[in-house]
């Protein structure tokens, strides 16, 4: 058995779900929607370049929800993956997925979100486990802090090697799936590396060593 890790945001959905979930946040009235919305686009441009600091962005994204709690928030993420996010599952994703479960492979989602928005997420398309941004909670309530190693860019190693140490699994045989060129420290480290809707980045660094570039849009 190896494992089969994907990236979420634009890998198995057509979307990034941080950014549509601040689109629903401004649904909610939990933000003033063009400003939030116009300031959100700019990080999402800086990360497409490589350019984002994380912190920067979760910091931003968490202020909606300090003081709320964990049951308010997951009740209204619930219904917002079956209505905005279940579309956007590439189908070419689930057939990867079904492929991988069939030949024993174990699964395993790494995101550079929000762990509330990635599980549910990644439960829905058929993954279990998941490795995301830790968010603090205080007596159940959301501070609109982070806890640990964000899983961005080399966070994702340090924090895919702290699991497979806690899980006695290895990297021998596996897989990694993203399409962003972020992922890149990760990618190098496994041996089934594959660029998915590649950036340009990406695919030039992809298409150089030889990997396989997927197009599942």
């Amino acid at each position: 058995m190896a494992l089969a890790i994907f990236d979420l945001d634009d890998t198995l959905i057509d979307g990034d779900c941080a950014s549509l979930w601040s689109e629903q946040m401004a649904r909610l009235g939990w933000v003033d929607p063009e400003s939030f919305i116009r300031r959100d686009h700019d990080l999402m441009a800086a990360y497409s370049r490589g350019e984002l600091a994380m912190e920067t962005y979760m910091a931003f994204t968490l202020e909606p929800l300090i003081g709320r709690t964990q049951e308010e928030v997951d009740h209204l993420v619930e219904p917002w993956v079956e209505d905005v996010i279940e579309p956007l599952i590439f189908s070419d994703a689930t057939r990867c997925i079904a492929r991988h479960r069939a030949a024993g492979d174990r699964l395993l989602v790494i995101s550079a979100s929000g762990v509330h928005l990635v599980k549910p997420i990644a439960e829905r398309i058929g993954i279990d486990e998941v490795l995301a941004i830790d968010l603090e909670l205080a007596h159940g309530i959301y501070s609109g802090r982070t806890e640990g190693t964000l899983t961005y860019r080399e966070g994702k190693v340090s924090r895919l090697r702290q699991w497979l140490q806690a899980e006695g699994e290895s990297l021998e045989g596996a897989a990694f799936y993203s399409d962003s060129r972020n992922d890149l420290p990760l990618l190098e480290q496994v041996s089934r590396p594959h660029a998915v809707n590649p950036d340009p980045v990406l695919r030039a660094h992809a298409e150089r060593l030889g990997w396989p570039v997927l197009q599942w849009r």
